[in-house]
């Protein structure tokens, strides 16, 4: 990214987003709760295949994938200037998830600017009474909206933020809200070496569901890393999430007692210990091919299912193809039972396909 040096509004730039984003952070550690019980759980869900087949949390990975930017706003870049990532899922039970994400970057403002929509459709489902007899059909939607900035400070240092409109509509059942994500890159070119902290989801709802109360954002503070080896073509990332709280394993202690399972006097350190963590790794072959494994170990553990194999579950992987104008993505993610998300990807900067003449020259374009 661009290089700018120190000055009085990047500085105070830099520590307002810091204050606001810490005192939020610490609001949300403390409503953070665990077994599902948040909303828009929707937001948990990588975007872009790139951050699918890293294992569905990264953020210290550079690019110009600007989906990577949508997750993390830090991650926006000079190099996203004008482009579009388009993403569809082939997901569960005819469940159809769409992204759209774009950037631009504007010289005289030094600041990078990106912006994008995830929409969630389920499909059309009956619509029953307590008896469940059927009185019609209902199209539950879910969809967040969000714009992000991103400047740099000093030669090695990028600071972004996210603001997103939330929405969920499932027949008469309706709620929307409001969050921000903030995130701190640092980066060093000479070293081939990333890092970058990212608080997400921090916020709340404007509308809550009818006839139910209040419930939490999923909030989460992640932190990684990622280093890039300078004579073999690989490049790996180190992922901690949920680092506002160390024990996010979630104990049924109904389903335990249904199966015989007595986990009374063990402490599993080791099992709480690498659920924060996700693995990754990259092969780059070449300038217009790389392909991407990823592993989650919480998302193994929460969607094993006892005493059966579960084979992949966690793992994930992905390819990108770079044509001369145009990359292309394609994921595969495995949940449970070897079942696995498919997500597709469409990358392409729009000034090398249509400019806007003279108006296009004042932009920047």
């Amino acid at each position: 990214m661009l290089s700018l040096q120190p000055s009085f509004a990047n500085s105070y730039l830099l520590r307002f987003f810091i204050y606001i984003s810490v005192l939020l952070a610490v609001s949300g550690a403390r409503a953070q709760t665990l077994g599902g019980s948040s909303v828009f759980n929707f937001l948990k869900l990588p975007n872009t295949p790139q951050l699918t087949a890293l294992g569905g949390v990264n953020v210290s990975t550079l690019s110009n994938d600007v989906g990577m930017a949508f997750y993390n706003p830090s991650l926006l870049n000079k190099d996203m200037h004008t482009r579009v990532n388009l993403v569809f899922n082939d997901f569960y039970a005819g469940i159809r998830i769409y992204h759209l994400a774009w950037g631009y970057r504007s010289e005289n403002l030094n600041t990078n600017f990106g912006g994008g929509i995830q929409y969630i459709d389920y499909g059309t489902l009956p619509q029953t009474d307590a008896s469940g007899n059927q009185s019609g059909v209902f199209r539950p939607l879910d969809w967040v909206m969000q714009v992000s900035a991103s400047r740099s400070y000093l030669n090695r240092w990028d600071y972004g933020a996210t603001v997103k409109y939330i929405h969920s509509g499932y027949g008469i059942y309706r709620s929307n809200g409001l969050a921000i994500d903030f995130g701190v890159l640092y980066r060093d070119s000479a070293a081939l070496f990333s890092a970058s902290v990212l608080a997400r989801n921090m916020g709340f709802q404007l509308k809550k569901y009818e006839g139910t109360d209040p419930d939490d954002i999923p909030f989460d503070l992640q932190a990684g890393i990622t280093k890039r080896l300078r004579d073999a073509p690989f490049s790996f990332s180190i992922t901690a999430q949920h680092l506002h709280q160390f024990d996010i394993r979630y104990n049924d202690t109904l389903y335990n007692s249904n199966n015989g399972i007595d986990n009374s006097g063990r402490k599993f350190t080791f099992d709480k210990l690498f659920r924060h963590i996700v693995l990754a790794t990259q092969v780059h072959i070449s300038e217009q091919l790389a392909f991407s494994f990823g592993y989650n170990h919480l998302r193994r553990k929460e969607l094993n299912i006892d005493k059966t194999t579960n084979g992949l579950n966690g793992f994930s992987l992905g390819v990108e193809i770079s044509l001369k104008k145009i990359q292309l993505q394609y994921s595969r993610a495995y949940y449970q039972n070897n079942t696995a998300l498919n997500q597709f990807g469409l990358s392409l900067k729009l000034n090398e396909y249509f400019g806007l003449g003279k108006l296009g020259e004042r932009m920047g374009w």
